[in-house]
């Protein structure tokens, strides 16, 4: 999708784009706080506009990709098939226009045109037991991390919330960084420490096999067992892995879809911690950010009538807007679950009024199911008799309005990238606000990783070597 793009805002401009987020999500809160598995219970097609209901009802999936999430097929042209109404357009132009924009600047993906599995830019022992989701992000945030400890004299880069530690080995045995990676899990740490010994037998193989390659002295990265509290500060983050003379430690903190606030956690490192020089953060699962805490950050936010992001709009604000669309263009089988379990809904609080929106453990191939299936399995599921009578003419009467379900949870998530940007943003103005320089950069492929704006930030200007953060390298 088009939009604006992050890079380069004035600060000015910056909190004007906040308040007409904040405007815009406050005039369509209804829409973004609904749960599309309430869509029967709670009559949502009958809280739109009638006009919209008018222009929307009846498209097929391929149609809602194209007329209303703004991405059609290859080759196709946009045709409306009706006049829609100005208010739907609006919005549409509305939430293309005031979200920042996710795509990046490289071609989508290059990296697996020959193998859609193996990245061409990793070699095959940092491939091992990666996926090529992960190989592609751990790639791309690893250079630019890199590159950023070049530019701002980094002695070491601290991987918080590292997991299994892909990211760091390939920062500290591919790209000869001193790493520390930090990781509250004990069974992720020890899988990483197994993963870094196989890997540099592996490298040590290849070496041995290509006698004209150079041996490298390789420097694993090192595992810290460490829960990072997010409200206070950690000193075992800041430790330097050895003396760094007189100058002391320069650190960069990273994080590769730190979770909640943890993402919020390594700002306040940034931010209060004179050793730490500069920030690389990919962030995920907003609606496990504290509020107050982790949502708003800025005073300018802060300050804001319409700021607040309930649980329900961080929440959709993680949707994959584009794997989303792309299974509208190939109206794939499996759209009909929302409205399978928006079903269920209704079967649930007519045998258990006070049982509401409970979670449903996955059921497998729900397309191949008749609704009455799918809803039997799903009252056994939340402890329910799944033989009790059902309404089958009701459930077939709501299974026809499959397109509908379709339409009204495409209209929130046409708004997702709106809430993604406006915490975003909050950020931005926060590291500015503390005298920081910061910007966006959409990093990943939104195709393969929907959460890809990379937060860098840094205590001194970088100016135009700032750009060289963003070019792929060959």
């Amino acid at each position: 999708m088009p939009g604006v793009s992050a890079r380069g805002l004035s600060y000015e401009e910056r909190r004007q784009l906040a308040v007409n987020l904040t405007r815009v999500l406050a005039l369509y809160r209804p829409i973004l706080d609904a749960y599309i598995i309430e869509f029967f219970t709670d009559n949502l097609w009958g809280t739109l506009p009638c006009s919209w209901q008018e222009a929307l009802d009846g498209l097929d999936p391929p149609q809602l990709a194209t007329l209303l999430l703004g991405m059609p097929g290859e080759g196709e042209v946009v045709r409306y098939r009706s006049v829609w109404p100005l208010t739907l357009l609006a919005l549409k132009s509305t939430a293309c226009a005031l979200a920042f924009t996710r795509t990046p600047g490289f071609q989508t993906p290059s990296e697996f045109l020959e193998n859609p599995s193996q990245s061409s830019r990793l070699t095959a022992p940092f491939r091992k037991h990666v996926k090529p989701k992960k190989q592609h992000e751990i790639r791309r945030l690893g250079e630019l991390v890199k590159k950023l400890s070049d530019l701002t004299g980094c002695t070491q880069v601290v991987d918080v919330g590292s997991g299994q530690g892909h990211l760091s080995r390939f920062m500290s045995l591919g790209l000869g960084l001193m790493v520390k990676s930090i990781e509250g899990d004990q069974r992720l740490v020890e899988r990483a420490q197994r993963l870094d010994q196989q890997l540099l037998q592996a490298l040590a193989k290849v070496e041995k096999r290509s006698p004209k390659v150079v041996p490298r002295v390789r420097c694993s990265p090192q595992h810290v067992v460490k829960w990072v509290d997010p409200t206070g500060l950690c000193e075992e983050l800041l430790l330097p892995l050895e003396s760094t003379g007189h100058s002391g430690p320069r650190l960069l903190l990273t994080g590769l879809h730190a979770c909640g606030d943890l993402s919020v956690a390594l700002l306040r490192h940034f931010c209060c911690c004179p050793e730490v020089v500069a920030l690389a953060s990919v962030g995920c699962c907003y609606m496990k950010l504290s509020a107050p805490g982790g949502y708003p950050l800025s005073q300018w936010v802060s300050g804001l009538p319409g700021y607040e992001l309930p649980y329900r709009l961080r929440e959709g604000a993680c949707h994959a807007l584009e794997e989303y669309a792309e299974r509208l263009q190939k109206a794939h089988p499996d759209l009909r679950t929302h409205c399978y379990r928006a079903a269920l809904e209704t079967v649930i609080r007519h045998t258990c009024p006070e049982l509401q929106r409970p979670g449903v453990q996955g059921i497998p191939r729900v397309h191949e199911l008749k609704i009455e299936e799918y809803v039997q399995r799903g009252l056994q599921r939340v402890g329910l008799d799944p033989q009790v009578p059902l309404n089958l003419a009701a459930l077939q009467a709501h299974q026809a309005q499959e397109n509908r379900v379709v339409a009204f949870f495409s209209l929130a998530l046409l708004m997702a990238p709106l809430v993604e940007t406006l915490i975003l943003l909050d950020r931005l103005l926060y590291l500015q606000e503390q005298g920081f320089h910061a910007e966006l950069l959409p990093i990943f492929s939104p195709e393969l990783s929907p959460r890809n704006m990379v937060l860098v930030a840094t205590k001194m200007p970088l100016g135009q070597a700032f750009s060289a953060l963003e070019t792929e390298d060959s």
